[in-house]
């Protein structure tokens, strides 16, 4: 699998990265599964969350065996001090680690939130005190939402973080603003030499109906494309931008061994426009965000 520099961290990571997110609602069994098939395929940053179900857990019982192979970043999404760093203390118990490679201060999508995390009191001061007491080796944020990249990019204005974690796919680069909010986000990143890592590579679109965190065929709030041409054609499509250094893996256990293969079915950037944008019902996952 193709590894790429996560930016001034400097540490070599695998494009694909395994999202913690996939195992919120897993059993053992199938967690045990899809963390096996991503080691196997060359997988070395693995990724989660204080709120994502049973993930940790789930990855606690493995760190013996893979925590000095791979890249282990965790979030909180605790807005005041004191409650991330509860987060922070937390999350490195239920992994079962004395430190993880990255924390972040998570979903993070508006200026609201940003102030609140960034501000006197906030998760941003715990998790720099983390970082100091050596609990955590560097900073990121992530967000979902129409105005994240333009959010990430004050983010950038504010702190240094080492990474970002943002949307993108090729839906949300068809919308004029948008794109022009992730271009001018990725042109802070090089200045700063962070590291871009982007989510929702195979969101389709919003459920057209039902309890999009309750009711659905996935265990995703968003549908994501499940036809192996489409999930090529958007794994194809945001690898092609070379700044981007990983992609979190859909929040689904069971489209985990779709998009490894999709790794190895690579192709060209225009191929990949080509289909996805004749695949069906194909929008923004952002119309409406079910939290």
């Amino acid at each position: 699998m193709e590894h790429r520099r996560l930016g001034r961290l400097g540490r070599e990571n695998s494009v694909l990265i395994f999202g913690g997110a996939a195992l919120g609602e897993a059993g053992a069994e199938a967690a045990d599964r899809a963390i096996r098939q991503a080691l196997d395929a060359g997988v070395d940053h693995f990724d989660t969350a204080a709120d994502y179900g049973d993930s940790e857990l789930h990855y606690g019982r493995w760190m013996s065996e893979m925590r000095d192979g791979i890249f282990l970043s965790t979030k909180t999404g605790d807005r005041e001090a004191a409650a991330a760093r509860r987060s922070i203390e937390n999350s490195l118990q239920r992994l079962r680690v004395d430190s993880v490679d990255l924390i972040q201060l998570h979903a993070i999508g508006d200026l609201e939130d940003l102030d609140r995390a960034t501000g006197s009191g906030g998760s941003l001061e715990a998790a720099i005190q983390a970082k100091e007491e050596g609990l955590v080796d560097a900073i990121g944020i992530t967000g979902h939402g129409h105005e994240a990249p333009a959010t990430h990019l004050e983010a950038l204005n504010r702190y240094p973080f080492d990474t970002v974690l943002t949307p993108w796919n090729y839906i949300l680069s068809t919308d004029d603003d948008y794109r022009r909010d992730f271009d001018a986000l990725v042109a802070e990143i090089k200045r700063q030499d962070a590291g871009l890592m982007t989510i929702k590579t195979i969101s389709k679109r919003n459920w057209p109906h039902g309890d999009p965190t309750g009711d659905q065929k996935y265990t995703t709030w968003y549908e994501p494309f499940d036809l192996q041409e489409h999930i090529d054609a958007a794994v194809s499509y945001v690898l092609s931008y070379e700044e981007i250094t990983g992609m979190a893996m859909v929040g689904d256990v069971t489209l985990v061994p779709s998009m490894l293969e999709a790794d190895g079915r690579r192709m060209p950037r225009e191929e990949a426009e080509r289909v996805l944008a004749n695949a069906p019902d194909y929008s923004s996952p952002f119309i409406t965000v079910p939290f």
